[in-house]
């Protein structure tokens, strides 16, 4: 289990900015990392959607750079595990899903009775999901809804599961959205989320970083006319809080039963929790 220590944050006048007279605390929550920039939290948003409706026509592209095409095989493995039941109603809120990956598998596996809506702040992705749902005959079973992760429009205690994949290291106040999983979610009802993590195996990780900053922007100017993005979905990752602290921010929120499981070699997680 990974361990994290700390100097200590001094208290009272000590913790306080001389400049702008506010604490540590205080400072951190007006800021957010965009990459390895750290930018006021009401700017992320819009930095993050700049970045996302240039790739949207490209995302599974984007997906298959990123990940060397295991993208694919982790989404397969968070649904298996989400293991949505077939023969019944079963209504997901899929949050930052705007071109529909996630939510056309659960659909087919559980043959066709679950209802997911997808939630998006970003238009452009939800274009292209509208769309491919269109293609694959899913409409009916695929709900498009702009949204923001940390104030969802929906009643609360509605969905038997929440899901996220790779969207939640984008939001500016991750707390905020976990707070509004826990919200949407019925009694008894899944949270799950894969998102790139942090990996745990030696010499892989090493690896890793050369193929990921040296690479990664490349390939993504080349194949897509864009580094910019690509470098900052790679540093993104990078700021994203490792497996235990993050599983430590879903307890927070409320969840029980949480648990995760590393992807090869942790370079990308699945978390798993529920709402009691």
């Amino acid at each position: 289990m990974a361990t994290q220590t700390g100097m200590a944050t001094p208290s009272g006048s000590a913790a306080r900015s001389e400049s702008a007279g506010e604490t540590v605390a205080e400072r951190a929550e007006r800021q957010a990392s965009f990459g390895f920039r750290d930018v006021a939290v009401e700017a992320k948003q819009g930095m993050v959607d700049a970045v996302f409706h240039k790739v949207a026509a490209r995302y599974d592209l984007m997906n298959d750079v990123m990940s060397a095409g295991m993208h694919r095989i982790w989404k397969d493995a968070a649904v298996s595990w989400l293991a949505p039941p077939r023969g019944r109603p079963f209504e997901v809120v899929d949050v930052a899903g705007g071109t529909g990956d996630i939510a056309f598998r659960i659909v087919g596996r559980s043959g066709g009775s679950a209802h997911v809506t997808v939630a998006d702040i970003n238009a452009s992705m939800l274009d292209v999901g509208r769309e491919r749902a269109e293609k694959r005959h899913l409409a009916d079973n695929v709900d498009f809804t702009l949204g923001n992760a940390e104030e969802l429009p929906f009643e609360s205690g509605r969905f038997d599961a929440y899901t996220i994949a790779f969207g939640i290291r984008n939001v500016p106040r991750i707390e905020k959205a976990l707070a509004e999983a826990y919200r949407v979610l019925k009694p008894g009802g899944r949270f799950l989320c894969l998102e790139f993590s942090a990996v745990d195996v030696p010499v892989l990780d090493k690896i890793y970083d050369v193929y990921s900053f040296n690479l990664i922007p490349g390939m993504g100017k080349l194949v897509a006319g864009d580094a910019e993005s690509y470098q900052y979905l790679v540093e993104s990752i990078r700021r994203f809080p490792h497996q235990e602290r993050f599983a430590d921010m879903i307890r927070r929120a409320g969840f029980s039963r949480v648990s995760y499981r590393n992807l090869t070699g942790g370079i990308a997680a699945i978390h798993s929790a529920w709402k009691t």
